[in-house]
């Protein structure tokens, strides 16, 4: 048992939430990988939501605001991590939800469904429904719900992967993710990435959702043409070669 004053409770619990969420089939063996390595860049990044990726959260809600057609695409960490939240966000946009998987299999859908409907979802796509493939893909992966990301025209792909993300965009879809790696193959290639863990940066986004609902369309186009997207990657960059240096200078002066 894990006591609350442990300095790694809230991650500890996390993890503990993954294992969890593994042997009751909504995660594959990867995703515990995926989820650990993430951990790692969260270290990096000092576990908040920083400036940029407070900017880039502002920007990915007035983007989701200005969608015709929004589509939130959902894996089995999202679900794990932020299944209530993903709803909350979904209604409130009036977005459609869809389950998208790397390591597809019938049960894990199934499970993934229960935990969305469970949280809230009146409807979830990439279940049963007819689907399409994604141009620029192969395989379980490449396949789509009919009225789901094959409509959209901007999608939140939380926690994507780079193939499919480039896939997307190539697909003339506008690409929001979030992400804690700023180098991979995904955060460089989306339209708009959150460098934050999910945990944290999904309550933002329904905030800023929330708070920018009312606010003129010409006002959102501003807030999304004037966010560079590559510029707020390297700022996350240099955030983290600033902690490591502050962390590095901090450990040589206990030492002297």
């Amino acid at each position: 048992m894990v006591l609350p004053t442990h300095p790694r409770y809230e991650s500890l619990m996390l993890r503990a939430k993954m294992v969890e969420a593994y042997k009751n089939g909504i995660l594959s063996d990867s995703g515990l990988i995926a989820h650990g390595r993430g951990e790692a860049f969260d270290y990096l990044i000092g576990e908040k939501t920083t400036l940029n990726a407070h900017k880039a959260i502002q920007a990915a809600a007035a983007a989701l605001i200005l969608a015709v057609y929004p589509v939130i695409s959902v894996n089995g960490n999202t679900a794990a991590l932020a299944s209530h939240e993903v709803v909350i966000l979904t209604q409130s946009l009036d977005a459609k939800l869809e389950i998208n998987l790397f390591y597809r299999t019938s049960e894990r859908i199934k499970n993934i469904r229960k935990i969305l409907e469970d949280a809230g979802a009146f409807e979830v796509l990439g279940v049963e429904e007819e689907s399409v493939t994604i141009e620029g893909l192969k395989g379980p992966r490449s396949k789509s719900s009919k009225i789901g990301v094959n409509q959209s025209d901007v999608v939140l792909v939380p926690l994507e992967d780079g193939d499919r993300t480039e896939a997307l965009i190539s697909n003339g879809k506008f690409v929001i993710t979030i992400d804690l790696n700023p180098l991979s193959r995904t955060s460089q290639k989306a339209s708009i990435t959150i460098v934050d863990n999910l945990i944290r940066a999904i309550p933002h986004l329904v905030r800023e959702v929330d708070k920018l609902k009312n606010t003129s369309k010409s006002e959102l186009r501003n807030i999304v043409n004037n966010f560079d997207n590559q510029l707020n990657l390297q700022d996350s960059l240099d955030l983290i070669a600033q902690n490591i240096t502050t962390k590095k200078e901090k450990k040589i002066d206990k030492t002297d």
